[in-house]
């Protein structure tokens, strides 16, 4: 039997950071360059190297709207993940959301002290309006009278605009936001957003490409990216050791169309699929229970309110979305009123802990009985 061995062009060797003792912690650095074939294996033997990949399109998740006759007039989901009998507020919480940007001068963010990084070229501010009804969601103040935050006792968030005014970007924007907001001290990152495959498939076919070539091409970038969100994850998990740590939460996407076809079901796809995110499934109301999405895409590991969810509107006002981006932030909300609760536990928080407690104590008695558990994963989640 030969001892050769042959690797991907974008693989990299198994290694665990977050296994290894370090005096130090890891300081994840991203860095974008052109390269030959060559180039890229002998940069893949370097030690110090943990992953290499293409850049790839990225996208928001874009929601659906809710027409103005049927849009909710209160924010359901507050009451769905149990954060209006909660004791707490998410309060000395840092939360980070890596999307479209923000539109910081709405009332619903005041007294929010908002730290913004463009990592578009488009500069800072939100013109989708996604990322600022996703912060509208996590951590946002009552307007007029009508609740939408979850966690409305945040009072630091980091906004990484990853997604351009058009909403798109690519995954150098989204490896440099994270690394950014891990530095920066978040201690949840919420990301409504996912990989293009297909747009990446479509772009080297309008550029000439065979589309054979084209889809073996956008599968190994594909591939790489997953690899790479691996590696940045083992760092981040490294940190932990020096700090509480950071929990990451993502969408599971919205390509599912059970609404035409029952088995038309898509899979999570990176960052949502990457080890050590927690993927989020979309739910809406079915009389009293609750319903998977036949948008949301399948084996999310958690679920959360993501049908009419009513939250803040760039410009002003509110706003009603449907989407797994609306899921997200209901689940990065409840993480970071865990995070509160349990800052003062005999065993100190850490981001583990956290993301224990949002897994163990998802609930699966609100689901209609047909409601598939790979569509729903544990279950919807709960405030401490």
């Amino acid at each position: 039997m030969s001892a050769a061995s042959t690797v991907e062009p974008f693989g990299r060797r198994a290694r665990s950071l977050a296994r290894e003792p370090v005096a130090v912690p890891p300081v994840p650095l991203v860095d974008v360059a052109r390269l030959t074939s060559r180039q890229v294996r002998e940069i893949a033997r370097d030690p110090e190297v943990q992953g290499i990949a293409p850049v790839m399109p990225i996208s928001l998740i874009r929601p659906f709207e809710v027409a103005s006759a049927q849009a909710a007039t209160s924010a359901w989901g507050i009451k769905a993940v149990k954060a209006d009998t909660s004791d707490f507020t998410g309060a000395g919480v840092t939360v980070s959301v890596l999307d479209t940007g923000i539109d910081a001068s709405h009332p619903a963010f005041q007294g929010v002290d908002i730290i913004q990084r463009d990592f578009s070229g488009s500069g800072i501010g939100d013109v989708q309006g996604h990322g600022t009804h996703c912060a509208g969601t996590i951590f946002g103040r009552d307007v007029n009278g009508t609740r939408i935050g979850v966690a409305r006792g945040v009072g630091r968030a980091l906004i990484g605009k990853v997604l351009g005014d058009d909403g798109s970007g690519d995954s150098d924007m989204i490896f440099k936001g994270i690394q950014w907001a891990v530095q920066e001290g978040a201690q949840v990152i919420s990301m409504s957003l996912g990989f293009d495959f297909p747009g990446l498939v479509a772009s080297l076919i309008a550029d000439g490409w065979p589309p054979e070539l084209a889809t073996s091409v956008a599968l190994e970038a594909y591939r790489g990216n997953l690899r790479m969100f691996d590696a940045l994850m083992e760092m981040v998990e490294a940190r932990a050791a020096f700090s509480a740590g950071t929990v990451l939460v993502a969408a599971a996407g919205n390509e599912s169309r059970r609404d035409q076809n029952k088995d038309f079901e898509i899979a999570v796809s990176i960052p949502a699929a990457a080890q050590g995110i927690i993927s989020v499934g979309a739910l809406g109301e079915k009389g009293a229970t609750l319903d998977v999405a036949p948008f949301s895409n399948t084996f999310p590991q958690v679920s959360a309110p993501g049908v009419n969810v009513l939250s803040a509107k760039r410009g002003g006002g509110l706003v009603a979305f449907s989407g797994t981006s609306m899921a997200t932030p209901h689940v990065a909300g409840v993480a970071a009123l865990w995070w509160e609760a349990l800052k003062d536990t005999p065993t100190g928080i850490a981001a583990a802990a956290v993301s224990a407690k949002l897994l163990a104590t998802a609930r699966t008695d609100v689901f209609t009985p047909e409601v598939d558990p790979a569509d729903r994963g544990l279950g919807l989640v709960t405030s401490p």
